[in-house]
């Protein structure tokens, strides 16, 4: 049968797919890996047990012919590597689409922020999708601002993530401003994402980073710190690290 004619993908199909290839002792692990006990980060999230980069050739096979509505279907499984698999079609789709598409699909991401819910699903994308649309929207930054103050992690890890492009741009204002607002935050993974983003802005402009650290290195959390200062010399971690008052917050896993 001619490409043109055999039927378009829907979610239903995917999924038996990802269900086929599964494994569980795969799954086991990644049930450990990203911290579904009962308190953890990723409580009750559940795994069919498939590597990222067999995930990633899938939707690369898929991202042409499914649709918006089966991309939100996939986004909303219960399956952690279908809403993995979900944030990667729209990057793909979103890479080659014009500028309405674009749109649409930045809307929909920040639409159903709910099942965007583990560290992997919000850096595969984030830095994307919504990313670019700073450009574009000058409505972005404010978004991004409010979703800085959100009580949900994952929005607040987003609104980091997203200024990855910015800062690959070599534009880092907007970056900063997010790490200014997300510098006392309470939790390990949002330390994680913003000491991250500032070794990237390090990576391409060390007075700026540094900058940031002397205003904040007193007061960082440790591992917003660490992060941040991985690619300096021995002699300046050390010397960030003596900066650092005891009574900082010490991390929340």
């Amino acid at each position: 049968m001619p490409a043109s004619r055999l039927p378009k993908p829907s979610a239903a199909s995917v999924l038996r797919e990802l269900r086929s290839i599964g494994d569980p002792d795969i799954a086991a692990h990644s049930q450990r890996f990203f911290k579904t006990g009962k308190g953890e980060y990723g409580e009750g999230d559940r795994f069919l047990g498939i590597r990222v980069p067999r995930l990633r050739r899938l939707a690369k096979t898929h991202a042409h012919a499914l649709d918006a509505d089966a991309v939100l279907k996939l986004l909303h499984s219960k399956y952690h590597e279908a809403r993995l698999l979900a944030v990667i079609v729209w990057t793909l789709q979103f890479k080659r689409a014009a500028a309405p598409e674009r749109r649409a699909i930045y809307r929909a991401y920040l639409g159903h922020t709910e099942p965007i819910n583990n560290w992997d699903i919000v850096d595969a994308s984030a830095h994307l999708i919504v990313g670019p649309q700073i450009e574009v929207d000058p409505s972005v930054p404010g978004k991004l601002r409010q979703l800085s103050r959100s009580s949900n992690l994952w929005e607040r890890r987003i609104s980091m993530m997203a200024t990855y492009h910015e800062i690959k741009q070599e534009r880092f204002a907007l970056a900063l401003d997010i790490a200014e607002r997300l510098v006392d935050d309470e939790h390990d993974l949002i330390h994680k994402c913003v000491g991250w983003m500032l070794r990237e802005i390090g990576k391409r402009d060390r007075a700026v980073e540094l900058a940031f650290l002397d205003r904040h290195a007193p007061t960082m959390p440790r591992t917003m710190l660490r992060y941040a200062i991985e690619k300096l010399s021995a002699a300046d971690r050390r010397d960030y690290l003596t900066r650092r008052s005891p009574a900082a917050k010490s991390p929340l896993a």
